[in-house]
């Protein structure tokens, strides 16, 4: 993550911004004498919402592993042809 001080993101707004938007990376502001923050797209704000969301919720985590384990063992639901192609619009 990137790392600059309170005035040169003052300075450079706009493209510090940007960037944190384009590249997805979020950048980090210091201030002297102040708490530190962060800068980051809406997006990917959410994303990381969504992430704690799941990790903190104790009765999705085990359904995920189960999912995994069946998906890994080929043992899940294998849908049709025609519903393959359903689902892909084909």
């Amino acid at each position: 993550m990137q790392s600059i001080s309170v005035n040169q993101f003052r300075d450079h707004l706009k493209t510090y911004i940007d960037q944190s938007i384009s590249s997805h990376e979020p950048v980090k502001v210091t201030r002297r004498g102040g708490e530190d923050f962060v800068v980051m797209s809406y997006s990917d704000w959410q994303r990381e919402q969504e992430t704690l969301y799941v990790l903190q919720n104790q009765s999705l985590m085990p359904q995920i592993a189960q999912s995994i384990s069946t998906f890994n063992t080929k043992k899940g639901y294998q849908p049709s042809e025609s519903e393959l192609n359903a689902l892909l619009g084909v």
